[in-house]
């Protein structure tokens, strides 16, 4: 539709029911009512983005949430293939003490000798496969003691040597990577 201003005629009825003829100019409507239209297109535009903008800020945070879940997922699957073999390996150790304190027996027959032999291949075949699933024996002796991986329970007092010096390992400890499995029981230097 073309906005033109031509004149035209129309016939009107006046107050006394007499028709006249008028000329009437085709104008474009105000600009108040386009502006209106325009204001409400440019409302409505500024709503749309938003709108958008408010889904794409939710759509991102969801995103970041969603990596942030998957990240921790592999995280604990990674520790706890890590460390899957730690109740296991707990369960075993007292039979690992064991086979320790029958290999400290002395004995001179030949059965015995046999035997402690036969006792001492089956601890170091134990030893190695445990080895291989990460168990790790924690030094003690003449070492610095520590809390983390020392637990004290007797105390003695040696000159030549400094104090918090670990004098002897009264039970071995484990642990598993960087976990500890059972701390050693150790006699500390006063």
């Amino acid at each position: 539709m073309s906005e033109t201003n031509e004149d035209k005629k129309v016939e009107v009825v006046n107050e006394s029911n007499e028709t006249v003829e008028q000329d009437v100019t085709d104008e474009i409507a105000p600009e108040a009512p386009v502006e209106a239209t325009e204001q409400e297109e440019i409302d409505e535009l500024t709503e749309t983005k938003n709108a958008l903008n408010a889904a794409e800020e939710k759509y991102l945070r969801l995103y970041a949430e969603f990596e942030n879940y998957k990240k921790r997922t592999r995280a604990e699957l990674d520790t706890e293939r890590a460390y899957r073999a730690q109740s296991v390996l707990r369960d075993i150790l007292p039979a690992v003490d064991n086979i320790e304190r029958a290999l400290a027996q002395k004995g001179e027959s030949e059965e015995f000798k046999s035997l402690h032999k036969g006792v001492e291949m089956v601890y170091e075949s134990l030893l190695s496969s445990l080895k291989d699933n990460g168990l790790e024996v924690i030094e003690a002796k003449d070492q610095p003691f520590d809390p983390n991986y020392h637990q004290a329970v007797m105390q003695e007092s040696d000159p030549d040597k400094a104090s918090g010096i670990v004098l002897e390992e009264l039970q071995k400890g484990y642990k598993l990577k960087e976990r500890v499995l059972r701390a050693s029981m150790v006699k500390v230097n006063e």
